[in-house]
């Protein structure tokens, strides 16, 4: 008989009743779902070799988490549901079911702790899988498992993630940027603990705090075209996606506020913090599930995330656009610089084996209060893929509420890039119109960049 094993840390912290995350991922399908095909697919996939997806979530005597291995049932971790979820559009309608799921509808523990709903309607499969299982590039890496290439159905999608990750850059040595990496890093550490003690962004309308994650939700979806965002990228020295993306998140949401408040109470360069994860493997994106599952060449299955704050600000309508790509490259420039992902790691590792999951549950939801927004980017497949034979369409993922008014969780498939945006709908009631403010932004600065390569 196998024996428990203990929950990591992270996936502890994972399971406190402030911080309880569900992973949500939408898989939208040309055709209608073949269910006897999806459990086929399902019970031959990596997901059921991998002792998280086998395993019960069990409390001992003194309330400590463990993992017990126990036998799968497919057909009790797959939901079928026939009727149409309401008389919207199939957008509307799953973008609906993920909200509500988003705040009432945690998962049973009496199985493992992952589920699928079969959206028969909308031609819509939505994996549910807890953060105490894995992280979202664990995740993600696992839920393509179950899918194939649309151009070689024997071939699983194409893992695109190579050289070293974003979080650890390989530094040259010398004595300045030595001094540079201590500095940044002392900063950035003091302000996450100033985030704990109490420091918090000013007052907007787009401010949740606590209690917010119990408030009813509302989910949109932003759409890129990803040649959108490389032509962007190509107009700014050395920039990358995630400097392009934090440019379109500073730009629309400057506009946003523009909408909803009175630009004069509105101080030119307002600062707005974000709470981004970040991948702490060495290797970048999506993973090889074997090597992932086998915990060698440094890529163990789990939570392997540091967490930065990330601030963008507000500047008035007419600013020029490719100026909010180039701060948000330096400010990404001076984090990347920095030790900030590692040791809040690290941190979080030691607050919970020294003081247990429910002060370090605390100091989270205190960061979460104190900031603005959670935002998320996984680079997914850029080949098109099929699950259980079904052309994929599009795959868009959320997770559960928190305490930020908004979340936003970015996944890239093909030649396109979904943000799906999480808000509480009694602060952000019209998330529609803060898409179309993030969607307007590329566009504008794509002209911009545009108009910068042919001067």
């Amino acid at each position: 008989m196998e024996r428990d094993e203990p929950l990591t840390p992270a996936g502890r912290l994972f399971l406190q009743p402030q911080m309880d995350q569900v992973i949500n991922a939408a898989f939208a399908v040309e055709s209608a779902i073949d269910v006897d095909a999806f459990k086929a697919e399902v019970q031959s996939s990596a997901m059921l070799t991998n002792p998280r997806f086998c395993s019960l979530m069990v409390r001992d005597s003194s309330g400590r988490e463990f993992w017990r291995r126990t036998p799968v049932d497919v057909d009790s971790h797959v939901i079928v549901q026939h009727q149409p979820l309401s008389s919207v559009s199939d957008e509307d309608a799953v973008n609906d079911f993920l909200a509500d799921l988003t705040v009432s509808s945690p998962l049973p523990t009496d199985k493992p702790l992952w589920e699928t709903h079969l959206l028969m309607a909308h031609k819509t499969i939505v994996f549910r899988v807890h953060h105490a299982l894995g992280d979202g590039i664990s995740l993600m890496s696992m839920l393509l498992s179950c899918c194939r290439r649309a151009d070689d159905p024997t071939q699983p999608p194409t893992i695109l993630g190579v050289g070293k990750s974003s979080a650890a850059p390989t530094r040259g040595f010398s004595v300045w940027k030595l001094m540079m990496v201590v500095w940044y890093t002392l900063v950035y550490v003091l302000e996450f603990t100033l985030r704990v003690v109490g420091l918090r962004d000013k007052i907007t309308v787009l401010s949740g705090g606590d209690g917010v994650e119990l408030w009813p939700r509302k989910l949109a979806t932003a759409r890129f075209r990803l040649e959108d965002m490389k032509i962007v990228k190509r107009a700014v020295a050395n920039a990358t996606i995630n400097d392009v993306l934090f440019g379109v998140i500073s730009r629309g949401l400057s506009r946003y506020l523009d909408i909803r408040s009175s630009s004069k109470a509105l101080p030119e360069g307002l600062r707005i913090t974000g709470l981004a994860l970040v991948n702490l493997r060495p290797q970048q994106g999506l993973q090889d599930i074997t090597k992932l599952t086998s915990n060698k060449f440094g890529n163990r299955w789990g939570n392997k995330f540091g967490m930065l704050l990330l601030p963008v600000y507000y500047h008035r309508e007419g600013s020029d656009p490719i100026r909010f790509v180039k701060r948000a490259k330096d400010m990404i420039d001076k984090k990347k610089l920095s030790l900030e992902a590692p040791f809040s790691y690290g941190v979080g590792k030691l607050v919970m084996s020294l003081f247990g999951a429910k002060l370090a549950g605390v100091c989270n939801y205190r960061i979460l209060c104190n900031t603005t927004f959670t935002i998320s980017n996984v680079i997914g497949p850029r080949e098109e893929i099929t699950m259980a034979g079904n052309h994929v369409k599009h795959i868009r993922v959320t997770s559960s509420s928190l305490p930020h008014a908004i979340t936003m969780h970015m996944v890239s498939y093909g030649s396109a890039a979904d943000l799906q945006i999480l808000v509480a709908k009694e602060v952000i009631p019209d998330p529609k119109v803060l898409a179309k403010c993030f969607e307007d932004a590329l566009l504008q600065l794509k002209v911009a960049a545009e108009a910068t390569t042919k001067s």
